[in-house]
């Protein structure tokens, strides 16, 4: 079996599906840093650069909205430029909203585990820097035990060759990125990092998953 089966077979199957108590509403334990709004939840992912995880999301089902930003750093409203330097501590990261009676967030990280390479420190395809780190920000503690729970059953599976880096750590800030990040694909479809990194990754997602798509 190859490892894309077998994270799809993960996603999907028996011993990782959401339980009721991983579908309770995230919004009532929720830090100062995130508002949920009523029946839904909010987690914030690092994988690379964000415009390519912002698109895969934006096309999911019961994802209502995806916003590029920073999080996991010292500066206060930072700029890409900044980020983009390395000294800010900061990762490029999506925040996702979403309604777990759709999605689950076990489909969430398991969208977010297929779309990036979780076990390269640091980097992401051509882009590398502490900012292109892989991280998931977790609002509250349910959020940590499922994010951790699931990472430990994809290391004991051996889905990767290599151990995952993945960081769970808890989300302290987020800054929205500048709006011409925002939607970056829908606007920028023919951009050469867009039609050679992440048109691919979201057409291997449709045909893998594709019980998770929006209808168009």
């Amino acid at each position: 079996m190859t490892a894309r089966k077998l994270l799809k077979g993960i996603l999907l199957g028996g011993f990782l599906l959401a339980t009721a108590k991983d579908s309770i509403n995230m919004s009532q334990a929720n830090n100062q840093t995130v508002s949920s709004p009523p029946g839904r939840e909010v987690i914030t992912l690092g994988g690379g650069c964000f415009w390519c995880i912002e698109a895969v999301f934006n096309e999911l089902k019961g994802v209502e909205r995806v916003e590029s930003g920073y999080s996991g750093g010292s500066a206060v409203n930072p700029s890409y430029r900044q980020v983009c330097s390395g000294t800010t501590g900061h990762a490029e990261v999506v925040q996702v909203t979403f309604d777990p009676k759709i999605i689950s967030l076990r489909d969430i990280l398991g969208v977010f585990f297929t779309v990036h390479d979780p076990t390269t420190l640091n980097r992401q395809g051509p882009d590398v820097g502490t900012q292109y780190r892989s991280a998931i920000f977790y609002a509250n503690e349910e959020q940590k035990r499922i994010a951790e729970s699931y990472i430990a059953q994809l290391d004991q599976t051996k889905v990767f060759s290599g151990k995952i880096v993945t960081q769970v750590v808890p989300l302290k800030s987020f800054s929205k990125a500048e709006d011409y990040h925002q939607n970056y694909l829908a606007t920028h479809p023919d951009d050469p990092y867009i039609v050679y990194n992440d048109l691919p990754k979201l057409e291997n997602l449709r045909k893998q998953l594709p019980e998770l798509y929006k209808e168009k």
